[in-house]
């Protein structure tokens, strides 16, 4: 690691394959604008640690097998405590010489390890972030659900003054900020509103401890459920991305459903599916990624996921 003028570098080291293109292909297509950007092949996003903030910029190393993280400003100095959430948000404990195998004894997987090996499950900074996603992107598109968060961040969000990257120059809506802030007109349901300020206040108030290091996936899963509007797959769709869950799998995925479909039409429903993707325990997760990177790949967009 090295430091100058508030800037930390780390080289985060990964198991190759690593396919860098596609996880930022994702990361790209789901960025919430002012907050997060994908360009000049790196991912960007304004940061908070510890009471102090900043930026940080992910990129592809030209050589080594390792992402290069760039912390810049005030957080900077925080860096040691930053490898681990960077880590588990690009996917980096993963090894894809163990997964890939074992999905690949699948006839309907095998074809897709094969073309991409290194596919990874893209994590998320924020938890609570992740979750005001899925709320917002349930059953409009991906582009529509992002269109809605931009308008969330500049209702609820904090412009940061003097920020040196205009595309990353806001944070995030606190879970305060979002429970309090009128929705009139911001383009959702009024149901979907409630759910998503029903869930921002009980992540204010302590009662569902989104991002706490100590709450286990279980107990979390269960708080999520018990609240109005957040169903089984949401719930999934974050353990996967948010808590690290290589077994998650989100049964009613519209994109899943089809993908399984398409490949055996007696197998319409999640609970007739059931059975087919038991099979591909423990890394449903990864299973899941592949077919909606294979969707994503046919018809070069962000769809799946």
């Amino acid at each position: 690691m090295s430091t100058l003028d508030e800037v930390a570098t780390l080289e985060l080291p990964f198991k190759p394959p690593f396919d860098w293109p596609r996880l930022l292909r994702f990361f790209g297509g789901r960025a919430t604008p002012g907050v997060e950007a994908v360009e000049d092949g790196a991912y960007r996003r304004a940061i908070d640690w510890a009471g102090d903030s900043g930026t940080l910029s992910v990129r592809l190393h030209p050589r080594k097998r390792c992402l290069v993280a760039s912390i810049e400003g005030p957080v900077s100095t925080y860096a040691d405590a930053l490898v681990a959430p960077i880590a588990k948000m690009f996917d980096l404990q993963a090894d894809p010489k163990k997964i890939g195998p074992e999905l690949a004894t699948d006839p309907w997987l095998a074809p897709l390890v094969e073309a991409v090996p290194g596919l990874r499950v893209p994590g998320a900074w924020s938890g609570f972030e992740l979750v005001v996603r899925a709320i917002v992107g349930q059953q409009v598109s991906v582009k529509a659900a992002t269109t809605i968060i931009g308008r969330l961040v500049q209702r609820a969000g904090e412009r940061i003054e003097g920020h040196p990257h205009e595309n990353t120059a806001w944070r995030f809506p606190t879970p305060a900020a979002l429970a309090a802030v009128d929705l009139a007109q911001i383009g959702m349901p009024g149901k979907r509103v409630a759910a998503l300020q029903g869930f921002a206040h009980a992540v204010a108030t302590g009662d569902v401890p989104l991002d706490s290091n100590t709450a286990d996936a279980d107990s979390l899963r269960a708080a999520l459920l018990a609240l109005p509007g957040i169903g089984p797959w949401t719930v999934e769709y974050v353990a996967m991305r948010a808590w690290r869950d290589a077994d998650a799998w989100p049964a009613w995925d519209l994109v899943l459903m089809q993908s399984i479909c398409a490949r055996d039409p007696s197998l319409v429903r999640p609970t007739q599916q059931r059975t087919r993707t038991d099979a591909w325990r423990p890394w449903r997760a990864y299973a899941a990624m592949h077919l909606w990177n294979e969707v994503a790949d046919r018809v070069g967009a962000a769809r799946g996921g």
